[in-house]
């Protein structure tokens, strides 16, 4: 049995492809896409401008497939989070941080994560799969339907970052067609700099990235040594600190008025010192950034903890006084583990089955 396909997988070229391979007019696509995103139309007889054979052609042989919304929390301070369903053993999170000036939706890329950052509890949960360009653009779509966008024709969500569950340039192919439909302005039509990819250094894919769009590039970097690198980002011992800020400097030629954004994460004792500040001043040096001192939210079963207030603030002040823009990233929805490093959903983790098959051995 062929599978059904789903509209949602497509940007626009490969939607215009589409139409011209079962012989309909490649403009088809624009339609489409003007109904799914502008008008939040999923329904193919609501789409009125196509004919009636061609809505019975899509109705047949294609889907419009969304990611469901389980749950909805919302905090104290305004952040909404939502468990979204993708299959029925793998869900991810979803968040929206509104704020005065813009609303950032936070959307996942992947089902878990391969790469075990030591401080980061979606990494801790292992790793199930890469989402396709639905899953991934389906989660923009619900967080605006659920925000009731389509309906009152508001723009509530301005920004996007790729900061959710997932390293995103391990699904390099899938997140490029949900980035192209973004910046679409038949789609959803964001400016390129709101748009926002971050990375913890997968270096083949910062250039393609480069190659490919002009979203805003964030780095997870955490740490400004290799040694310390290498035991809280394990990802730093094949792509090591010196070839990726070599990378982040490649990504920004051309771009001086877009700076790398680089997040660092505040550990109590483990990276926060002011040595480690100078050094990740030597670091930096050359490279048009911006610096995110991210206090750390803490999960069950760390051991580590956020550093205080003053050693964040002292932290921050040697970088300023080099000249690198700082800000403390204020930490919101943490009453429902929406935070930076909290998300986690469910995962029906093939490495955690692995380990629970060999401990049952034992």
């Amino acid at each position: 049995m062929t599978d059904i396909t789903n509209l949602l997988d497509y940007d626009r070229k490969s939607l215009e492809n589409y139409f011209d391979e079962i012989g309909d007019k490649s403009f088809r696509a624009q339609q489409v896409i003007k109904w799914i995103f502008h008008h939040g139309v999923v329904d193919y007889p609501s789409m009125t401008n196509l004919s009636k054979n061609l809505r019975s052609k899509l109705e047949e042989n294609t889907v419009i497939k969304l990611p469901e919304i389980v749950t909805e929390q919302k905090s104290e301070d305004g952040t909404r989070k939502w468990l979204v369903q993708l299959d029925n053993k793998n869900s991810v999170e979803t968040v929206f941080i509104p704020e005065n000036d813009r609303g950032t939706l936070c959307i996942s890329s992947q089902v878990g994560c391969p790469l075990d950052c030591k401080f980061c509890s979606t990494a801790q949960q292992g790793f199930n799969r890469n989402l396709t360009t639905s899953e991934i653009i389906g989660q923009v779509w619900i967080a605006n339907k659920a925000l009731g966008c389509f309906e009152s024709g508001k723009r509530m969500i301005t920004n996007i970052v790729f900061m959710g569950m997932g390293e995103p340039l391990l699904n390099y192919t899938n997140v490029l067609k949900a980035i192209n439909l973004l910046t679409d302005d038949l789609a959803f039509g964001l400016a390129r700099r709101r748009v926002t990819v971050s990375t913890s250094g997968i270096i083949p894919e910062i250039d393609r990235l480069k190659d490919d769009t002009n979203v805003s590039l964030a780095i997870s970097l955490h740490a400004s040594n290799n040694d310390l690198r290498n035991s809280i980002v394990p990802i730093n011992r094949s792509y090591p600190l010196i070839d990726l800020l070599a990378a982040c400097k490649r990504f920004s030629e051309g771009r001086d008025d877009d700076a790398v954004t680089i997040e660092y994460v505040m550990l109590n004792g483990v990276n926060d010192s002011a040595q480690d500040a100078r050094d990740l001043v030597k670091c930096l040096q050359g490279l048009p950034s911006k610096v995110n001192l991210i206090p750390f939210n803490k999960f069950p079963g760390t051991n580590y903890t956020c550093s205080d207030m003053n050693t964040i603030n002292a932290f921050r002040d040697i970088l300023m006084k080099a000249g690198i823009f700082t800000i403390t990233r204020k930490t919101r929805g943490d009453d429902i583990d929406a935070a930076c490093g909290q998300l986690v959903g469910k995962v029906a983790s093939k490495a955690a089955r692995h380990q629970k098959r060999q401990a049952e051995t034992i």
